[in-house]
């Protein structure tokens, strides 16, 4: 080898050399740097000064049975440097053999690859972690569907006393309203959770990126998101939960908080079918149920987005809230299209639908009037304008 290969091989990578004994006859300035000792206290001394004592016995018995059989030996090395800190070098050792074909001396290069074997060490644990993160998950999952299930056999319970208070018929409306909602919210809970499971395989994915670019900063970034994702998700399940409370008394609540809470469940839905939400909602508190208002909101947006279906224009939602006189007063407004003017009389009637028989109960509107007037004391009215449905919500201020 000449004298400049040989300077280029000592000046870029960790090079030493050994006897047939294993007695250290030569180190370069970078083996030096990385372990921590000079070259005096290294030369003459055995390879062994080195060695990890975490590394096991059996790694060095295969070390010595390949390079004394006269062919090259390769492996990650992990070493001890002299002030106690661990280093993981990527190793080749080759024997050097004489005219003879004896060997004469072993000379070992290195490069450091400390870096890469703790970034690979850190996403493993981070992997441990979300995998915890995920099983933690499917338990809140299990407990909270359990939830849901108790849930809808204590509405079941009510409607059946509904059914002993109320006329026949008047109590199926009831019934059925109360399942055709129950399954609007689990749909609703689909669309929340498709986002953030398609933003979750994204951030993973970017882990990933991040390991291969030996980014620590990144790796913590993606970590930290996608914990921030399942912790979202776990909430969702947890907000559903308490919308479906049936153990809520009237008392008074805020409309604009009750109108936000059904936006923040139907924001999915909303947002896949690229629907432009507008809200101008002063505070004004009402007496009653929130939950069942915020139904009725969520009813009407539900009916809106249906509307919208296989329409090529900006999809537009307005709502609205103010007080006039001694009332508070709700605008909702659409522009997907509005309704026939031989069937508006008709929107409120029990099982009347413009829905195909498969999308819809035709209870939507009928039930969410009989709340308004039965449980809020208020009217509920509906009008074509421009080019969608304008719905007006009165509500009495007093209790």
């Amino acid at each position: 080898m000449s004298q400049t290969y040989q300077e280029a091989i000592e000046n870029s990578n960790i090079v030493s050399r050994t006897d047939i004994n294993g007695i250290i006859t030569f180190v370069n300035e970078e083996f030096c740097k990385i372990s921590g000792f000079t070259k005096e206290e290294l030369l003459g001394s055995n390879h062994n000064i080195v060695r990890h004592p975490e590394v096991p016995k059996e790694n060095f018995t295969l070390l010595w049975n390949t390079i004394l059989s006269k062919k090259p030996y390769k492996t990650t090395v992990k070493n001890l440097c002299k002030d106690g800190s661990t280093v993981y070098l990527n190793t080749t050792i080759t024997p050097i053999l004489d005219e003879n074909e004896n060997i004469k001396e072993f000379i070992a290069i290195r490069y450091d690859v400390t870096q890469e074997v703790e970034l690979k060490k850190d996403l493993e644990q981070k992997d441990k972690e979300l995998n915890l993160l995920n099983k933690t998950l499917e338990e809140k999952v299990k407990k909270q569907t359990a939830k849901l299930l108790e849930l809808n056999q204590t509405l079941e319970h009510r409607v059946a006393k509904e059914i002993e208070k109320n006329e026949e018929k008047q109590k199926l409306l009831f019934w059925q309203s109360r399942m055709a909602s129950l399954g609007q919210m689990l749909a609703n809970i689909a669309h929340q959770w498709r986002q953030p499971l398609t933003e979750l395989t994204l951030t993973l994915f970017n882990v990933k990126k991040a390991v291969k670019k030996q980014s620590s900063k990144e790796i913590d970034k993606y970590y930290k998101e996608s914990l921030e994702i399942i912790n979202n998700m776990s909430k969702t399940i947890e907000d559903f939960s308490n919308f479906f409370n049936p153990n809520k008394e009237k008392e008074e609540f805020c409309l604009k908080s009750s109108i936000e809470e059904a936006l923040a469940i139907t924001k999915k839905m909303l947002e896949k079918n690229n629907i432009e939400i507008n809200t101008n909602l002063e505070k004004i508190d009402i007496f009653g149920v929130s939950n069942e208002f915020s139904q009725i909101i969520i009813n009407l947006l539900q009916n809106s987005t249906d509307a919208f279906k296989d329409k090529e224009k900006k999809k537009k939602i307005s709502i609205k809230s103010f007080i006039d006189k001694d009332c508070a007063i709700i605008e909702f407004k659409d522009n997907a299209g509005g309704i026939e003017e031989k069937t508006l009389d008709k929107v409120f009637e029990p099982y009347f639908t413009t829905k195909h028989q498969s999308n819809g109960t035709g209870l939507g509107l009928f039930m969410s009037k009989m709340i308004i007037e039965k449980s809020l004391n208020g009217k509920m009215s509906l009008e074509n304008c421009f080019d969608g449905i304008n719905i007006t919500i009165k509500l009495p201020l007093e209790k």
